[in-house]
């Protein structure tokens, strides 16, 4: 059967998958929780095993986002549980997450994490998905690049304020030389609140570089 790739702000598709805490139906099991589904080419690689660690020690952090971690391969579950078993005895990290056992790919094809001219591992997909069940943010990375788990967290926290304040995001938040932490107010969408906001910004009420570029902060 031929899937199309799920799109941002469309429903992540209901799946039954088997992992290693069991089988689970996805989105449902998370309900009322943002998660981040994430998959690697393979089990008892370099690159995906410094990816695993990270993942695990931002996992506090994730967690005060309300935000799960549940990782993906087409490995079979025994193998998951061997890695986890090796990075837990010889790195000392303990991987308390989940992990399907796509090992019938099929849960691979439907989200679009095989991609035929990168062999037939999974590449490095990233899935954001709300506490809604809605996919807010895809990312696809290849083999030879591992992720920067922190960028995984700055988004996840970064579309919950978003959601929270009405807000957009700059560059590089909350590291933006030019804003710091704060964010951006929506564009104006009439000449009145442009000229409000022109008015506001020249009394000090409002932080501005034009009217249609307006900060504010969300702390």
């Amino acid at each position: 059967m031929e899937y199309r790739i799920p799109l941002i702000g469309e429903k992540f598709p209901e799946i039954e998958v088997k992992t290693t805490h069991g089988l689970m139906k996805l989105p449902e099991h998370f309900k009322g929780k943002w998660f981040v589904l994430f998959s690697h080419p393979a089990d008892f690689t370099p690159v995906c095993t410094t990816e695993f660690i990270k993942f695990q020690e931002e996992k506090e952090n994730f967690d005060r986002l309300g935000c799960e971690l549940i990782g993906l391969s087409v490995d079979q579950v025994f193998s998951h549980i061997k890695w986890v078993e090796w990075i837990k005895d010889r790195m000392e990290v303990d991987i308390t997450f989940p992990i399907i056992a796509d090992d019938m790919g099929e849960v691979a094809k439907r989200l679009g994490m095989i991609h035929p001219n990168k062999g037939t591992n999974t590449v490095r997909a990233v899935f954001i998905v709300d506490d809604k069940g809605i996919i807010r943010l895809i990312l696809y990375y290849p083999q030879e690049v591992g992720r920067n788990i922190k960028e995984v967290l700055r988004a996840v926290e970064a579309l919950q304020i978003s959601d929270k304040h009405g807000v957009a995001i700059p560059a590089n938040w909350p590291e933006n030389e030019m804003t710091g932490r704060k964010v951006i107010l929506p564009p104006p969408d009439s000449v009145q609140l442009a000229e409000e906001r022109v008015e506001k910004a020249k009394s000090g009420k409002l932080e501005c570089f034009d009217w249609w570029f307006c900060l504010k902060s969300v702390e």
